[in-house]
């Protein structure tokens, strides 16, 4: 035969029978969880405004291969383009095209992260076409992101937060000196010289400044600078704004001389 036990709260004290047992009940929290504070920003102006906005990477890509094609010379060259990208999300930024389906995009990227790719992504997605050593980035790169990141988190405010790519590293098999610079070595003379980094309006942004451009191949630039903002980003618990493209030299594609 069983015996029921009624159990009765009693401040503190259930009683079951004439047992006192005293138990512990944790409050129920009614507080929301606190969102991250928003990172320190500096006061600024942004004349970037006065620059051409596209909303995305593929508008940005339509108009420069717009600009830069000339049917009378492949010599052809525009000058000190500017615009700005609003949605440099990953997701935006990703443009295929004839010459940069998505497995390419994304090998590309891998490599210049420094990330582990098989060697039968290389032998099918690498081609002199979609760019050599100009475009090879990966020397340094994962301290150079993780120089960035401790830059942002240990001083918000600071203006040196940057990325650089003025020639091929020593463990890319370069030099390892800009002072040894040769304008006929390709590996010496990186397309993207910078990426600036800074936080602004409680993003995070970026401004790339770039020696050449092949608009054909924008499109694996920006996937790979995407990917990186949003690495740096998510370290630094932030969103990513807008992103500035600074080119000194465009031009259709790689049949231009010394690019």
């Amino acid at each position: 035969m069983f015996t029921r036990l009624r159990l009765v709260r009693a401040g503190g004290i259930a009683a079951a029978g004439g047992l006192m047992v005293r138990h512990t009940l944790a409050p129920l929290s009614t507080a929301a969880v606190a969102s991250p504070a928003p990172p320190v920003c500096a006061p600024s102006k942004n004349l970037n405004g006065g620059f051409t906005h596209f909303a995305t990477a593929k508008e940005l890509y339509d108009h420069i291969r717009a600009i830069s094609r000339d049917e009378t010379s492949k010599e052809f060259v525009v000058r000190n383009f500017v615009g700005v990208i609003e949605d440099i999300s990953i997701q935006a930024s990703t443009v295929e095209t004839e010459l940069f389906p998505l497995g390419a995009l994304e090998y590309y990227t891998k490599k210049n992260m420094g990330w582990e790719y098989t060697q039968e992504e290389a032998d099918r997605w690498q081609l002199l076409q979609r760019g050599g050593e100009q475009g090879d980035y990966r020397a340094g790169i994962t301290q150079k992101i993780a120089n960035v990141i401790d830059c942002l988190k240990s001083e918000p405010l600071s203006k040196r937060a940057t990325i650089t790519f003025p020639f091929t590293g020593e463990e890319a098999g370069g030099t390892g000196g800009s002072e040894t610079n040769d304008w006929k070595y390709q590996g010496m003379n990186k397309c993207c010289r910078e990426l600036h980094l800074y936080l602004e309006d409680g993003k995070l942004k970026c401004t790339a400044i770039v020696r050449m451009q092949n608009a054909n191949i924008f499109v694996k630039n920006i996937h790979f600078f995407a990917t990186l903002l949003d690495v740096v980003a998510k370290e630094l618990n932030v969103e990513v704004g807008e992103y500035t493209h600074w080119i000194t030299n465009l031009c259709y594609d790689r049949e231009a001389t010394s690019c």
